[in-house]
């Protein structure tokens, strides 16, 4: 399985200089499922809440199981590893009434967030989903979760959201806008 390398620096708060080239980006793997449910330790009760919009102490087993699942065609996951821990995670899945279109999810452990992590995961998976045939993502996201709707102005500067349900729904065209 392929590894990709990072680039940008991370701050040094983290734990003494930790650079994004420390970071091995690849696909969920058969054997991630432990990594995974460790990685629940490194996140807010925030965090789990804005991902999967409900309160839960922990990663979902259902969620975890849906990963297992992958066919890494209409179902993908890219993760984010360091010192061979988890720190990130984004994921789609094909819509089957539109196959060109994807629900898109991310997940950053607490102590990566806002260090680029997240639109590097998502670059990676978009750049597997266009080979896919996908071209673009749609993307909810909890209008508490005022991040990730930063993330997405800023790497898709185009899109505006539609609200309904206490929810910004994203329609993201692939591929991603040059930054």
């Amino acid at each position: 399985m392929k590894q990709l390398e990072g680039a940008d620096a991370v701050p040094a708060s983290l734990s003494g200089l930790i650079l994004l080239t420390d970071v091995r980006f690849r696909p969920y793997g058969i054997g991630d499922g432990d990594r995974l449910r460790r990685m629940s330790g490194r996140l807010s009760r925030k965090s789990l809440y804005t991902r999967f919009f409900a309160g839960t102490p922990r990663i979902p087993d259902t969620y975890a199981a849906q990963l297992a699942a992958l066919d890494h065609w209409d179902r993908e996951a890219m993760v984010a590893l360091l010192d061979g821990e988890m720190i990130g995670l984004a994921h789609y899945v094909r819509d089957r009434a539109r196959p060109c279109r994807a629900d898109l999810a991310v997940l950053v452990a607490d102590p990566w967030q806002r260090h680029g992590l997240g639109r590097r995961l998502v670059a990676y998976l978009a750049a597997l989903a266009q080979r896919r045939g996908i071209t673009g993502f749609d993307a909810d996201v909890i209008l508490e979760n005022r991040e990730a709707m930063l993330a997405i102005r800023q790497t898709w500067p185009a899109a505006r959201p539609r609200t309904r349900d206490g929810a910004a729904h994203y329609d993201l065209p692939l591929p991603l806008p040059a930054a």
